[in-house]
C-alpha cells in the first residue's frame, strides 16, 4: 500500500491546466486488468532537472523497499491513443478523449516523465513542468498480475 501525496493545489483557484483537463476526466478509464480512473495531480517539485526515482519516493513519502521505475511517455499513451480496427463508437470516443488529454499536456507542460510505483497494483504518474515551474499531470493505477 502506498501513501497518497497531497494533491491539493496551493492556491485557492485551480490552475489553467487543471481547468482544461478536468472536463476530460469523468468516465475516462485507463485500461489494465482493472479499468481505473484518471486524476489530475500537482507536485511541489520545482527542480529544473528531470525528476528521479528518489524525487518520486520523497514526494510520495515511500519507504526504500517500494519499487519505482521511470518508463517512456509513449508507453503510457500507446494503449489509449491508438485506434484499433475493431473499435466501435464508444471506443473511438474514448480514444479521442485520450488524444485530447495528451494534446493538452503536450501544449501546457514540458519535460514530461512517467513513473510506475509499486508491484501488481501500480500507481502511474505522468508529470510535466508547468509554466509556473511546478509539476502537474495525471495519476492512474494499473493492475498487473
Amino acid at each position: 500500500m502506498t501513501s497518497q501525496p497531497d494533491n491539493s493545489n496551493t492556491s485557492e483557484q485551480p490552475s489553467e491546466l487543471e481547468l482544461l483537463i478536468q472536463p476530460l476526466l469523468p468516465d475516462l478509464w485507463y485500461p489494465s486488468e482493472s479499468d481505473e480512473a484518471i486524476e489530475f495531480v500537482t507536485c511541489y517539485l520545482k527542480t529544473d532537472e528531470p525528476l528521479t526515482v528518489s524525487h518520486i519516493k520523497d514526494w510520495l513519502m515511500l519507504p526504500p523497499a517500494v519499487y519505482v521505475e521511470e518508463i517512456p511517455e509513449a508507453d503510457f499513451w500507446a494503449p489509449v491513443t491508438e485506434e484499433q480496427e475493431w473499435f466501435g463508437d464508444e471506443e473511438k470516443q474514448r480514444t479521442a478523449q485520450f488524444v485530447n488529454l495528451k494534446t493538452l499536456l503536450e501544449t501546457h507542460t514540458t519535460g514530461r516523465q512517467v513513473f510506475r510505483v509499486g508491484d501488481t497494483e501500480i500507481d502511474v504518474y505522468l508529470l510535466g513542468r508547468t509554466a509556473e515551474g511546478s509539476r502537474a499531470g495525471l495519476k492512474t493505477k494499473v493492475i498487473e498480475t
